[in-house]
């Protein structure tokens, strides 16, 4: 039966049989402007020996009012599969298995090259996502395209009034060390002004494609703390901003993965905060944060964990140390 435009079989399955070019232009066009308002989102996280808290975090993005996103956990060699209490369990979610923990550079850069979407959120696993929190971390982008990370202000879990991050205040080129905007201050509206901000959170950031492309994925040397430092400053030197979105929240369930005296956050606390400078600062400013090091913070810290009786504490810090004296600061990724 013959309609102009459409050739209708009453015998088939198929009740109607688009011929016209014009329908196939104008679908493109469709979806050319649903990508465009709704961009693709991967949110990836590391799962490590907590199936439960990854598990929480994924039925906490059940809520998400967002769309276009798939979600890809990655796995880092966990005691227990945690394949039975994912896979299938949740929508637009992919499993990844590694065969060894690829550390928090090494797996979320795993987890990139397996991303799709032209915005990749990176998200740790003990945190908990609130509704609006990924159209909030995107509108930035449309109004700024020097705009190359937005960070949510992050707060406490068990504390949900207490902020954790509303942004970081410059390095210290002399220490090593910076500053969280607004830590353990109770929220009560002053950090809600969005703004540029100095570094980007590891716990929960919003990355344009454009910027991977650019400066390249995590630095793998670091493998655990002050990667995203690291990798802040080059997002930054290739002309890139960072932005804090005051009105993106997420809830953190701090310290989770890595207990706050656990001797390994000791130890690379210590090792890439030293790391950090040996590959971001100029010879003068390296001079003055060896001497303040080795004068005051080494002192300083061999003597606290002395008094407090942490012995183990004081041997990774040590350790951490040393680890600069004959390793190199270059990092292949």
């Amino acid at each position: 039966m013959d309609h102009g435009k459409y050739t209708v079989r009453p015998d088939s399955k198929i009740e109607c049989v688009v011929s016209s070019p014009a329908f196939y232009r104008r679908t493109i066009k469709e979806k050319a402007m649903l990508k465009e308002a709704e961009p693709l989102v991967s949110i990836i996280t590391l799962n490590y020996n907590q199936t439960q808290v990854t598990c929480e975090f994924l039925e906490s993005t059940r809520h998400l009012h967002y769309n276009n996103y798939e979600i890809i956990v990655c796995d880092m060699a966990s005691d227990l599969d945690p394949t039975p209490f994912i896979t299938g369990k949740y929508p637009k979610t992919k499993l990844l298995l590694s065969k060894q923990n690829l550390g928090f550079a090494g797996g979320n850069n795993w987890g990139i090259q397996h991303a799709s979407g032209d915005y990749i959120f990176i998200v740790n696993n003990d945190t908990e996502v609130t509704p609006d929190l990924i159209n909030h971390l995107l509108k930035p982008f449309n109004e700024d395209n020097s705009i190359g990370v937005t960070c949510p202000k992050i707060k406490f879990f068990s504390q949900p009034n207490i902020i954790q991050y509303a942004g970081f205040n410059a390095m210290n080129r002399f220490t090593g060390r910076t500053s969280t905007v607004g830590e353990m201050q109770e929220d009560r509206g002053q950090y809600n002004v969005s703004g540029y901000t100095h570094g980007a959170h590891g716990c929960a950031m919003m990355v344009r494609r454009q910027v991977i492309e650019t400066v390249g994925k995590f630095p793998e040397k670091f493998f655990l703390y002050y990667e995203e430092w690291d990798w802040s400053a080059r997002i930054q030197k290739a002309g890139f901003r960072i932005w804090y979105a005051a009105e993106a929240e997420i809830y953190h369930k701090e310290s989770m993965s890595v207990g706050k005296k656990n001797p390994l956050k000791v130890y690379y606390h210590t090792r890439n905060r030293i790391l950090y400078m040996r590959r971001n600062t100029d010879l003068f400013h390296m001079i003055i944060f060896v001497l303040f090091f080795v004068f005051f913070a080494v002192p300083k810290s061999m003597l606290k964990y002395l008094i407090k009786g942490q012995f183990k504490q004081l041997k990774y810090f040590m350790r951490g140390v040393a680890w600069n004296l004959y390793s190199s600061s270059s990092s292949p990724v």
